[in-house]
């Protein structure tokens, strides 16, 4: 039988990111892919010009309509605009039993744009955290998160672990934007670096594509460790694929 991955996030109309890239990802792992939009935005490879929130009743429409037919494998969430969005989430989660929850906390853009409003993060952070399997934050979103800097290893294993304390089962710090080695941290209350070779360039949407893999990865029956250095060697052969079709970043093969 087939497997199921839900994705819960913004809509991004250069198919680099958001829910596309998502779906994109989870057709690659022979998963059937769900979705339900939080916001447009309005963007291309040179950034996210403006956001449009999903209206109250229709993204409760979205989630129920679907949840009440199909229950999915795993499930992530993207670009979550607002406060009420994350209760909407917390409400479906434990009616539906849902398991298999990556977070992709998402709060600003590539190019600076914020996604969300005041207040959501912290929301994510004590609402949703307590109920995912596995949370990927890059270095930027675990330093808001944790309140730290982050400037090398040591110190992503004390966000790793200021991270783990908030709830989640298993932190994953991806560590591109740091020195020339990608390294991405695995914290279970045991720590796994898992690196390869740093590829030049700009490239959009490598967050939400690692948590759409790992989300397809954990639908799959994968255990979490080999879900994650599976969904980093698919995020490597993405960049190296990847193309330009407009005049900003560049987009990954998925």
């Amino acid at each position: 039988m087939i497997k199921t991955a839900l994705t819960i996030a913004g809509s991004d109309p250069t198919g680099g990111a958001g829910l596309q890239a998502d779906l994109k990802v989870f057709r690659y792992f022979n998963v059937h892919g769900l979705s339900v939009v939080t916001s447009i935005t309005a963007q291309n490879t040179k950034g996210v010009d403006s956001v449009f929130p999903a209206e109250q009743e229709s993204f409760q429409k979205q989630l129920n309509v679907i949840l009440s037919d199909i229950k999915p494998d795993a499930l992530k969430t993207g670009m979550i605009y607002n406060k009420w969005m994350v209760n909407i989430i917390l409400r479906s989660i434990k009616e539906y039993s849902l398991k298999n929850l990556v977070i992709d906390p998402v709060s600003v853009s590539s190019s600076g744009k914020s996604l969300m409003e005041e207040g959501t993060l912290d929301e994510i952070k004590d609402k949703l955290f307590p109920l995912s399997k596995i949370i990927t934050p890059n270095i930027y979103e675990a330093s808001i998160l944790t309140g730290m800097i982050i400037e090398d290893t040591s110190n992503m294993e004390q966000a790793a672990k200021a991270l783990k304390n908030m709830g989640p089962e298993i932190v994953v710090i991806t560590g591109g934007h740091l020195n020339d080695i990608a390294l991405d941290l695995y914290y279970d209350g045991e720590f796994h670096k898992i690196e390869s070779e740093k590829l030049k360039g700009e490239y959009h949407g490598t967050g939400c594509a690692f948590s759409a893999a790992l989300t397809a990865l954990l639908a799959l029956d994968y255990a979490p460790l080999k879900a994650v250095k599976k969904a980093k060697e698919f995020i490597k052969e993405a960049i190296k694929q990847s193309f330009n079709i407009g005049k900003g970043m560049s987009l990954l093969k998925l």
